[in-house]
């Protein structure tokens, strides 16, 4: 197998996960059920934010797994990025507990392998700025 279809494998066994996790949030953002506004309370952030987080994450987990958009995953990679520290320092300011710092960073993990090792006709070529 040559090395080009390595990093492909690879970033579709990075980019998948992810996606779907974000496509799971935005979907129960929008939802707003019981954990959700549990965790909206306990953290103070008014319901209205996790709607507009929602949407976010919707929009990056269609744009991480789409074909021909490499500036949009550019910004869909920066926004997980912003969210998943922001969610994991949140999360240790309020106590949440350890697995709920954690688990964003190990995402993060994941979400830094699929940005590794998207392919070339993936990646923007010009200035991001």
């Amino acid at each position: 197998m040559n090395k080009e279809k390595i990093r492909l494998i690879a970033y579709w066994v990075f980019t998948v996960p992810l996606a779907g996790n974000y496509a799971m949030a935005g979907v129960m953002y929008l939802q707003q059920g019981p954990q959700v506004v549990e965790g909206a309370q306990k953290a103070g952030y008014p319901l209205f934010f996790f709607s507009l987080l929602g949407v976010w994450k919707l929009i990056a987990a269609v744009v991480l797994v789409i074909p021909r958009t490499p500036l949009f995953k550019e910004w869909a990679y920066a926004g997980i990025l912003i969210n998943l520290t922001g969610a994991a320092f949140s999360n240790y300011m309020v106590n949440f507990g350890t697995e709920h710092v954690v688990f964003p960073l190990a995402f993060l993990v994941v979400a830094a392998l699929s940005w590794h090792f998207r392919p070339a006709s993936r990646r923007f070529a010009g200035p991001l700025i």
